[in-house]
């Protein structure tokens, strides 16, 4: 059984787009994904309160596996899967914009059959680097390392993406950068962390004492380097788009995990 590869707001996200269902529709939809038992006492309840009690489960047990007609996989796997069949192309519906949004965040697009627009889901991301994986592995060294506040920027930054709001995600994922080098530097070394006033300034104190790396590009002194490419955009009107925002937040999460393991397990 693979990792589960998606995360509890899109879970939430397609577990309400399901109360479009119709009664009938709802019921065999539980027995696809081997719910029945759950639900053998909610036959008068409405579909919205059906759909409230399939997020509720599916959030406790989405590692869970499900044996379905095409493959193996997760509880939480089957019922976005379950949902992306009820994805239109180009819906405003908000409830499905939600979805869209949280299967991008997740490594995946929604992709529609050229003949009978039948809506599928494809990997936007070699598995690898799929977003469960690597968020996953960034909240919990932020929080075994105790780096609070980097921890509630990264956090901020994912709550801004999922509300659609690009500029200010990308505003605060290089808010997030900043605080997360200087708690890797006051990690490192505290004393001279504490005596460098910017944060440029404790990005270079992790290049003299090695933590970055000058001959892989991480760190120079011209400031042509990969570190300061991904400090380059804030909040300015019109800058970002839903794909350009995806795309710097997965390219963050894959940063800010590469350089906590290195933390954690040292050069």
């Amino acid at each position: 059984m693979r990792q589960a590869p998606f995360t509890q707001p899109t879970i939430i996200a397609a577990s309400e787009l399901l109360e479009q269902l119709t009664q009938a529709r709802f019921n065999q939809l539980v027995l696809r994904i081997g719910l029945e038992d759950d639900f053998t006492s909610s036959t008068t309840v409405s579909v919205a309160k059906k759909s409230d009690m399939l997020g509720r489960i599916t959030v406790q047990r989405s590692a869970s596996p499900v044996i379905t007609l095409e493959s193996d996989m997760t509880l939480g796997e089957a019922v976005v899967r379950e949902a992306i069949q009820l994805v239109k192309p180009n819906s405003p519906n908000p409830l499905q914009v939600a979805l869209e949004r949280g299967v991008a965040r997740d490594g995946y697009v929604i992709a529609f059959d050229e003949n009978d627009g039948t809506p599928s889901l494809r990997a936007a991301l070699p598995d690898e680097i799929q977003r469960p994986m690597t968020d996953d592995g960034a909240h919990q060294l932020l929080r075994g390392f105790q780096f609070h506040t980097s921890l509630g920027h990264l956090d901020q930054a994912i709550d801004t993406h999922a509300r659609g709001d690009w500029a200010a995600c990308n505003s605060m994922l290089r808010t997030f950068l900043e605080s997360l080098f200087d708690d890797i530097a006051r990690n490192v070394d505290p004393r001279e962390t504490a005596r460098r006033p910017t944060s440029e300034n404790r990005r270079a104190l992790l290049a003299d004492v090695g933590f970055l790396a000058a001959d892989r590009n991480e760190w120079t002194a011209d400031g042509k380097n990969y570190i300061s490419g991904l400090h380059t955009e804030g909040a300015r009107p019109g800058l970002s788009d839903e794909d350009h925002s995806t795309f710097r937040l997965h390219i963050v999460l894959i940063t800010a995990r590469t350089f906590l393991r290195r933390l954690h397990y040292g050069r």
